[in-house]
């Protein structure tokens, strides 16, 4: 299961369609090659999501 504080690193080995649903949220660093660390929230966060909009896309992931 993913949560908030899955790691980018685990995301991507977990579920490789991530990759472009991360990267069709404005986080295209995922796809690029560049390395990101930090948990999906801090990923989030940085990039100015909610708490809310966190939360949903956290339940999309889940669901590719």
């Amino acid at each position: 299961m993913i949560t908030k504080e899955t790691t980018i690193e685990e995301l991507v080995n977990k579920k490789p369609k991530s990759v472009e649903y991360m990267s069709k949220k404005g986080i295209i660093c995922v796809k690029c090659g560049e390395p990101i660390w930090g948990t999906i929230y801090e990923v989030c966060k940085d990039k100015g999501f909610n708490d809310q909009e966190i939360e949903e896309i956290v339940k999309e992931l889940n669901n590719l």
